[in-house]
């Protein structure tokens, strides 16, 4: 079977369910009242994304960089969100996923690669995993009532302003931490690795973004409060985890704020977060290759350690039709990137604009702008020769790496979505001898 047949064939089921659904909801409308849910839920979505780079100028590469020359690359996934409402407020979710693709240059060579589906794809064959299977457990409390849609890994129902939830199992940490209305979700969203959750926040994960671990959350009207423990990897993105949970964890604590800004709807956020992993200091790296010679290599300091950071987040509602979002996080920056990507400050600007605004109800326009840095002790390492998870050019002429998006999504019908996506890249791998790098995306998104 050709590579690329399974992505347009599931592309095309969906958008006739899509349409299919779409019909017979209009005719039938009162069988969607939320007030009398399922007890069993399913939805679907596929993302195929076609990017192609073109050529830029580089004075030098190394063994993780960035390939010069022009290159293209594809992903796609095909998901099914199932979901069981086993008694009142207990729910179980399973997501299996079907992923494939090609990544530019092996995944190498910035700070901020730009396919955020590409942290799941295991190569040009379709492979097929799960990478959500947990529990929700929600404790209702007195208080106002709320509506809630159902949705992808969300039931339909009602549920309580003020109520304890607790999350058990496989999933994504940022599936719970670290929200944004406007930028969370590369199959829709903005598609830079940074956009996806706080950039500096090394979150644990396997090497496609998902552990297993729990978070208790307590809603009281406008404040939210979570705090959850999860599992690492065993080696710096390695896909097998690290189950010594009182020994190597990931921790998070939250607090979130909703707040109404001249009628209009926004939120605050801080997030704290705390890794205990074996991990390479680069301080370390440095020092040992000064005693011992050679080129500094995380591999020959790896001992347990920690690290730690916190993100701050505002996103706000400016019009009717425009929202916008400012974030800035920090990470120790003293060793190695463990789970995430390669980045230890950021500070992103975005503003998205929904297409009613020009007649078009179901299309959306976002802006980006996002500065990533390195910590000191890093950007040494770097310049010294040596390679990180995802980047090293041999050398290194340091200048923060500074990324600017735009995407359009264009709705074709209901539930189906073509976007075209442009990124460029000033100094790449925060290396200002090489770029800017431009990445070209078509992407056609469906869900059901």
């Amino acid at each position: 079977m050709n590579r690329h047949l399974l992505p347009v064939l599931t592309l095309a089921a969906l958008a006739v369910a899509a349409g299919a659904r779409a019909q017979e909801n209009a005719g039938d409308a009162d069988r969607l009242r939320i007030d009398e849910p399922a007890n069993v839920e399913a939805h679907l979505q596929a993302t195929y994304i076609w990017q192609r780079k073109p050529a830029f100028g580089a004075a030098y590469s190394g063994a993780n960089s960035l390939r010069p020359e022009r290159e293209k690359s594809y992903s796609f996934s095909g998901t099914a969100f199932l979901g069981v409402r086993a008694a009142p407020g207990l729910e179980f979710y399973l997501n299996p996923e079907v992923i494939q693709g090609v990544p530019l240059s092996h995944l190498t060579g910035l700070g901020s690669p730009t396919n955020g589906e590409m942290q799941k794809v295991a190569g040009a064959n379709p492979k097929g995993y799960i990478p959500r299977a947990f529990v929700r457990k929600t404790w209702n409390l007195a208080g106002e009532q709320e509506a809630v849609e159902s949705a992808p890994n969300q039931m339909a129902g009602t549920r309580s302003k003020r109520r304890v939830v607790l999350s058990a199992g496989k999933m994504s940490v940022v599936d719970v931490f670290d929200a944004n209305p406007y930028s969370h979700d590369a199959r829709s969203q903005f598609m830079t690795w940074s956009s996806l959750a706080q950039g500096a926040y090394d979150y644990v994960a396997d090497a496609q973004g998902y552990t297993w671990g729990a978070a208790l959350e307590y809603f009281h009207d406008d404040w939210e409060l979570r705090a959850g423990r999860f599992v690492g990897p065993r080696e710096s993105n390695g896909q097998k985890l690290n189950y010594r949970v009182f020994r190597f964890y990931g921790d998070q604590v939250e607090a979130v704020h909703h707040h109404d800004w001249d009628g209009k709807p926004g939120a605050v956020r801080v997030l704290l977060w705390r890794n205990h992993e074996e991990m390479g200091s680069f301080q370390d790296a440095l020092d040992f290759a000064r005693a011992n010679g050679g080129t500094p290599a995380l591999a020959n300091v790896r001992r347990p350690q920690t690290k730690w950071g916190y993100g701050l987040h505002l996103d706000q509602a400016l019009a009717e039709n425009i929202g916008a979002f400012v974030r800035y996080s920090w990470g120790d920056g003293r060793t190695e990137t463990y789970s995430f990507e390669e980045v230890d400050r950021s500070t992103q600007l975005g503003v998205v604009l929904k297409g009613a605004a020009w007649g078009r109800e179901g299309d959306t326009l976002g802006l980006l702008a996002v500065r990533n840095q390195l910590s000191a002790s890093h950007r040494g390492y770097l310049a010294q020769g040596g390679l990180g998870g995802f980047i090293g050019d041999g050398r290194l002429n340091y200048r923060p790496e500074r990324v600017t998006e735009i995407y359009y999504n264009l709705q074709l019908a209901k539930g189906l979505w073509l976007g075209l996506d442009v990124q460029q890249v000033r100094n790449p791998a925060y290396n200002a001898d090489r770029g800017p790098v431009r990445a070209y995306a078509l992407r056609l998104h469906a869900e059901y």
